[in-house]
C-alpha cells in the first residue's frame, strides 16, 4: 500500500491505493535477515522478488549468472584496433 503525505499547514494523508498487483512475492521468511526490498536512488521504483508460478519440483532452478572482470574479457574477445 501507499499513502502520500500532503503539504499544507496541516498534516493531512491521500487515500491509500495498492502498489503490487497480483501474485506472490519473497518476504524474507526462512531465516533471511534483511530487506527483501530495494528502493531506485530516485525513488520512483522498487524491487521485490517475485515467486515462481508453482512448487513444481521437476522445473529447473532460477540461475542468476554473475560475470567477473567483464572488462577483461571484453579486451579479450574484442581486441582495440
Amino acid at each position: 500500500m501507499r499513502v502520500g503525505v500532503e503539504r499544507s499547514a496541516t498534516w493531512a494523508a491521500t487515500t491509500p491505493t495498492k502498489v503490487l498487483g497480483p501474485g506472490h512475492y519473497y518476504d524474507g521468511a526462512g531465516g533471511y535477515v534483511g530487506l527483501a526490498y530495494d528502493v531506485s536512488p530516485d525513488g520512483q521504483r522498487f524491487l521485490r522478488i517475485k515467486e515462481g508460478p508453482g512448487t513444481d519440483q521437476t522445473a529447473a532452478p532460477p540461475q542468476v549468472i554473475v560475470v567477473q572482470h567483464w572488462g577483461e574479457e571484453l579486451k579479450r574477445l574484442l581486441p582495440p584496433k
